[in-house]
């Protein structure tokens, strides 16, 4: 029964994403209204509400003679995990696909922007999640029944039941993910709505500005879960997957960067930036949905690698033939070499350049193995390549806002720069990081010094909330390159075999076996954990019990690492292997500095991202400033008058 009303949902999604695409083309071309429009985007969002109700349901209630639940669903599972197996597996994951799309498309059908680019707009989210159900209902249907039914399914994969933040960072990335459909359809929506087209990129920007934020969030959740539950003590392996992440966040990074006001006006620039960010999400899900990539990250194999790739590519089609027909405009004149435009026209070509390296390498072994060439990117391509740029990148964040005012740009640029060379001389001196970590660290300290003086000129100015959440973002961006920098230069780790009593030691921390302990689960599972006894550097002690766990449905064995946090480093320790006789373990104990760093700039970042969503959807909704504000500093001196307090938020990066 559940089996049939899930199909159905899928069907009626279908037809009605179809349908109001046929309805926002009515409107667009015949100035129809555009109520039974906005009537069909909110019963396709109500499809996909319903797709996934039926399929949490059949979750909730074992119903195994449903596909999905009899391959994900379990009667031991606990029950946040049997909700959130929604989205563990291919088919479940594609219904959260269509309910964040969904909830986009009905957001966007409900606002009030010029009429012919709003119906255009929405004429391509509707056929985006057209192809969605399309592709959900024929090719990845996870109500298809079972037979003969089975008396209880394997669960969800063990390695999303060991924390709490798979059940958030998945809706989080998607949001991400889904939300650069908005910008997007904008872009292609303004050259074919004429002179209503001319404010997209005003609109588009709080959108741009919410999905950079979600994606932020997800991204840095992601690298959460890794470091929390894989046991190799990292957050970042540059896996092609991570990278389908990071794609269109750089390339989102770089547009919000080209939408301020004073760098706006490259249109060209603009929307080829928001069409690739999109275009990059297509290509992740192609990575991650296809099978084309080993990842733990990734699904297994499935047939909708060959609908994914005609689907990017016609969107690659059709994005150049739409966004290529432009009226010309006037040229605009240069801006001088000192110039904030330019320097941030400078930062987004970093930033897609580094979109470009890690584009090339995540694909590269899959455009080689046709060639018969077994070719593999580890991380040292990506440190000797796209490490560099995003120094450059961080130090250009903390140069740009001084060239607000060119007069006076070189002089505030003094203060930020004596705190990198001292902060690059002090820490060479006491402990020889390496010039990368050396450099990233300097870059820091400029950006951070940088962003104390605009927050004291601001507070000076009376006006404490203008800005605010770049600042925030910029803030959040130094930190996180302090913890990477510092994790990866002074991290230390060492891994040994261990006998009851014996010690592994590195960086002044030590650990010593006593004892290991097994116990059975329930489900014939068998948790297996070591007691180790941790010295700190300050001789301070306790005990900390990493294990390993298996679960036979899966016939998985997963690691549970013991963490301990400090201000400054963690501890980490991993339980490898044990002896039959339990007489001895084999242990991996790594010192990992400044991690904590990640944390809390990524949701500084994220922080700074939502805030300046916010403020800048109410800026929209106030009048465009007169003409003379928006000029630069420079032209405002030359008549005399002082440079305005600047309007709207900063912009993350």
């Amino acid at each position: 029964m559940l089996g049939e009303l899930g199909t159905a949902s899928l069907a009626a999604g279908l037809a009605c994403a179809t349908l109001t695409a046929l309805l926002w083309l009515r409107v667009a071309m015949f100035a129809a209204p555009a109520r039974p429009a906005r009537l069909g985007a909110t019963a396709t969002l109500a499809a996909a509400v319903a797709c996934c109700a039926v399929l949490e349901t059949a979750l909730l209630r074992h119903d195994f003679s449903v596909w999905f639940v009899a391959q994900n669903g379990g009667r031991q599972v606990p029950l946040y995990y049997a909700v959130t197996s929604l989205w563990s597996a291919l088919d479940g994951s594609l219904l959260l696909w269509l309910l964040v799309l969904g909830g986009y498309g009905a957001l966007l059908a409900r606002r009030r922007y010029p009429a012919r680019l709003h119906a255009y707009a929405m004429v391509v989210v509707s056929a985006v999640t057209m192809f969605f159900f399309a592709l959900s209902r024929f090719a990845a249907n996870p109500f298809r029944p079972v037979d003969p039914v089975p008396a209880d399914g394997p669960g969800p994969n063990p390695l999303l039941q060991q924390h709490p933040a798979m059940g958030v960072h998945p809706p989080l990335l998607y949001a991400g993910y889904l939300g650069l459909v908005v910008p997007f359809a904008l872009a292609l929506a303004a050259p074919l709505a004429g002179p209503e087209g001319r404010g997209w990129l005003r609109l588009a920007r709080p959108w741009a500005l919410a999905a950079w934020a979600a994606l932020t969030a997800g991204i840095g959740l992601g690298a959460w879960w890794s470091y929390a539950v894989l046991g190799w003590g990292g957050y970042w392996a540059w896996d092609p997957v991570e990278n389908a992440s990071l794609l269109p966040w750089l390339t989102a990074t770089a547009f919000l960067h080209t939408a301020l006001r004073r760098a706006a006006g490259r249109t060209a620039w603009n929307t080829t930036l928001a069409t690739a960010s999109f275009i990059l999400v297509l290509v992740g899900t192609f990575l991650t949905r296809s099978g084309a990539v080993t990842s733990v990250h990734a699904f297994t194999d499935s047939p909708l690698g060959p609908m994914l790739l005609g689907f990017v590519l016609l969107t690659v089609v059709v994005s150049t033939v739409a966004t290529g027909r432009r009226t010309a405009r006037p040229a605009r004149r240069a801006a001088p070499v000192l110039s904030r435009p330019t320097a941030v026209l400078v930062n987004g070509v970093l930033l897609v350049t580094i979109a470009a390296v890690v584009l090339v390498g995540t694909v590269f072994p899959l455009l080689s193995a046709p060639l018969g060439v077994r070719a593999a990117v580890g991380p040292a391509y990506y440190q000797r390549t796209a490490v560099p740029l995003a120094i450059v990148v961080l130090l250009l964040a903390g140069v740009v806002p001084a060239l607000r005012d060119r007069a006076r740009g070189l002089r505030r640029l003094a203060v930020p720069g004596g705190a990198a060379l001292a902060t690059v001389a002090l820490v060479g001196l006491f402990s020889r990081p390496g010039l990368p970590a050396l450099t990233a660290f300097g870059a820091a300290a400029f950006v951070l010094a940088g962003l104390a003086g605009q927050l004291v000129d601001r507070l000076r100015a009376g006006n404490r909330l203008v800005g605010v959440a770049g600042l925030v973002a910029h803030a959040g961006i130094a930190l996180v390159a302090v913890g990477v920098a510092g994790s990866s230069a002074y991290g230390r780790d060492t891994e040994g075999t261990v006998h009851t009593g014996e010690t592994l030691r590195v960086a002044g921390v030590s650990v010593r076996l006593d004892g290991v302990d097994r116990a059975a689960d329930g489900g014939g599972g068998m948790t297996v954990r070591a007691r180790l006894r941790l010295t700190e550097a300050d001789g301070a002690q306790r005990t900390v019990t990493p294990a390993l766990r298996y679960h036979p449905a899966r016939d998985a064995t997963v690691t549970v690492p013991a963490i301990e946090t400090g201000p400054l480093r963690d501890t980490y320790v991993t339980l490898i292997a044990v002896a039959a006789d339990s007489g001895s373990a084999t242990v991996r104990l790594a010192v990992n500095p400044l991690v904590g760093l990640l944390w809390a700039g990524g949701a500084l970042t994220a922080t700074g991202g939502l805030v300046a969503a916010v403020v800048a959807a109410r800026a929209r909704r106030r009048p465009s400033p007169p003409a003379a504000d928006r000029r630069r500093p420079s032209e405002q001196a030359a008549d005399r008058r002082p440079p305005p307090v600047p309007a709207g938020p900063g912009v993350p990066g």
